[in-house]
């Protein structure tokens, strides 16, 4: 029997400066990223040696590292659901998704580029996002440790394509 959690983002705010060219949404974060105050803090999540891999940097370790190399390559990391009710960390289990504001985000920065790490953040931000006028996303495949039948290297084939966008400070 599933049992569903009401979930709330508030305590885990969008990483973003005023150098961010380039938004990378999850869907909702993870109990382990709750629980670290951080996006992708599942020590299995790929997102992070992937992101160092594209970026040819050491993979940041901990908070502080993760935000100071997220926003020297002038990436934002939010999420698009506000709330939901969900299972653990399986999108597939999320009821009454609630979206942040992220046309707000997105009309008060640089940003020229979404990406939605995921079919479920892909298919919810263009529910509920696009409608609202914010441009559309880029899907990619998530790095999730749910995953794994998506291969390292296929990973990071399809987020090079965040280099091309982002700009680096």
């Amino acid at each position: 029997m599933s049992v569903l959690v009401h979930v709330e983002h508030g305590k885990i705010p969008p990483v973003i400066d005023e150098h961010s060219t380039v938004l990378i949404l999850g869907t909702m974060p993870s109990p382990k990223s709750r629980e670290a105050g951080f996006y992708y803090a599942h020590p299995q999540n790929r997102f992070w040696p992937v992101l160092a891999e594209v970026f040819h940097e050491a993979v940041p370790q901990g908070t502080d590292e993760r935000r100071a190399f997220a926003l020297r390559h002038g990436i934002a990391l939010w999420d698009v659901l506000a709330q939901c009710d969900i299972e653990g960390a399986s999108d597939a289990a999320i009821k009454n998704p609630v979206p942040n504001d992220i046309a707000l985000l997105l009309k008060n920065s640089k940003i020229h580029a979404v990406f939605a790490a995921g079919k479920t953040a892909a298919r919810l931000y263009r529910r509920f996002c696009e409608p609202c006028g914010c441009m559309p996303c880029i899907e990619l495949p998530s790095t999730s440790p749910a995953n794994a039948r998506m291969r390292l290297p296929e990973l990071l084939e399809k987020y090079r394509a965040i280099a091309e966008y982002a700009k680096q400070k």
